[in-house]
């Protein structure tokens, strides 16, 4: 293809937004033609993010009315939407009907939480609060491009969260083969940029700094999704059993995940299995030794490893969580979505020593 996709970014202000400026900036497919914030509107993309002064030296934050009138000049777009949960799903859908009314023709990839869940009902249960355009929700697919290799059945896809990314990378390929029953236990490790840009009492640079600590141990709201989602790609109702921790870095996630085994199995058969899982997958790779964070951070590649004593395994997963976890998978769906090679965009190496 040789034009570009105009691609429009809603709720521009975030790490996610910022991570999503820099990929499409690098991308042979797409064009960035708006950038919403309302609370920034008229003020320059590169105030809100210096890093991308280069890339955009005159772009500016467009407000509601001008996304609008950007989505009715038709065409194909490719509309991204990193707007916090509760917000995304009044904004996609409102502007999904602005663009329908146009006969524009949009792919959406939301990556908050809003069009995560099969129901309405299924959302409020785990957010506390109704769901901004239930009728919107059945438009939507959540799963991991990994984990659907087919196109989705939706003209639509809900990237699933960064903790949850790199959990389903971890226990898919443990539920779809049988190898170990249902009852599965994660601790994950996430780096700051995943608690967002706003400043907060537990993310503050001091208070995080040179730290470790649990936070919603068994609670966190990405439990209900990472099931669902599981469940989806492998058939199998699993039990997850969930400890996420803050990190004293910036950015990545390290998750281990263990679960008892059906049956013997060897440390190299284990790697060998998860290797033949993803076979393809040009994203995911399986280590012979443990994954680090710094091997992916700021990159859309995962890192996976394992061991077993024989009667139990463990599988160690790695990925950026702005990355992978959220603006690269998104961009990986967005190539599907718009027929282009997956990896457009996308293949740089992480950048080491980060």
């Amino acid at each position: 293809m040789s034009a570009l996709t105009p691609a429009i970014v809603l709720g521009g202000t975030g790490y996610v937004a910022g991570e999503l400026l820099r990929l499409i900036a690098g991308h042979p497919h797409l064009e960035l033609a708006a950038v919403l914030s309302d609370s920034h509107a008229g003020g320059a993309v590169a105030a809100a993010f210096p890093h991308l002064q280069s890339a955009y030296p005159q772009a500016r934050f467009a407000d509601l009315e001008q996304i609008e009138a950007r989505l009715r000049r038709g065409g194909r777009i490719a509309l991204f939407c990193a707007a916090p949960h509760g917000a995304a799903a009044a904004l996609i859908d409102r502007a999904l009907c602005v663009a329908q009314d146009a006969g524009s023709e949009v792919r959406c990839v939301d990556i908050s939480a809003d069009y995560r869940y099969a129901s309405a009902e299924a959302y409020a249960a785990v957010y506390g609060h109704a769901h901004g355009a239930p009728a919107r929700i059945k438009d939507f697919t959540c799963a991991l491009p990994e984990h659907l290799r087919a196109a989705p059945p939706t003209p639509h896809v809900a990237h699933p969260g960064c903790f949850a990314t790199a959990t389903l990378l971890a226990i898919v390929p443990l539920l779809a083969s049988g190898l170990t029953d249902a009852r599965l236990f994660a601790s994950g490790v996430t780096g700051s940029t995943g608690s967002g840009r706003k400043p907060a009492e537990g993310t503050h640079h001091p208070r995080r700094h040179s730290d470790l600590y649990a936070y919603n141990p068994l609670a966190h709201r990405h439990a209900p999704e990472i099931v669902a989602c599981a469940k989806a790609a492998s058939g199998v109702d699993a039990e997850l059993h969930f400890v996420p921790h803050s990190g004293p870095f910036a950015r990545g996630i390290h998750v281990t995940v263990q679960a008892r085994l059906a049956q013997p199995l060897s440390s190299g058969e284990a790697r060998e299995m998860l290797a033949s899982f993803y076979a393809g997958c040009p994203f995911v790779h399986v280590d012979d030794g443990m994954p680090r964070v710094k091997d992916v951070v700021a990159s859309n590649y995962a890192r996976l490893g394992a061991a077993t004593d024989g009667g139990t395994i463990a599988v160690m997963a790695v990925v950026d969580n702005l990355a992978k976890g959220a603006a690269g998978g998104a961009v990986q769906w967005m190539n599907r979505l718009l027929n282009l090679d997956e990896t457009a965009g996308l293949s740089a190496p992480a950048p080491g020593w980060t």
